[in-house]
């Protein structure tokens, strides 16, 4: 199994303006197969915050990819709870 940093390596090779998360995805698991969607974005983030020094077009992408597929999963949405009066 890839460590998260190994993962975040292949996001910034493969991060590029306009792809698409579906594509951007399959990118990272033709090298990483057994990784999960899960992983990916924590690999995405991780990519943000490491200190490695990436294009500004490229961060975008992996920001934009990170956040808009972190709640995505099912299981991981929760509704809020209504507070009565």
């Amino acid at each position: 199994m890839p460590s998260l940093a190994e993962i975040a390596s292949t996001l910034r090779l493969v991060a590029s303006p306009g792809i698409k998360p579906k594509e951007l995805i399959a990118a990272v698991r033709e090298k990483h197969p057994e990784t999960t969607k899960k992983e990916i974005v924590r690999a995405a983030f991780f990519a943000l915050s490491d200190g490695n020094d990436a294009s500004p077009a490229q961060s975008n992408e992996l920001y934009d990819f990170a956040l808009k597929e972190r709640g995505t999963d099912d299981h991981l949405i929760t509704k809020t709870p209504k507070i009565k009066k």
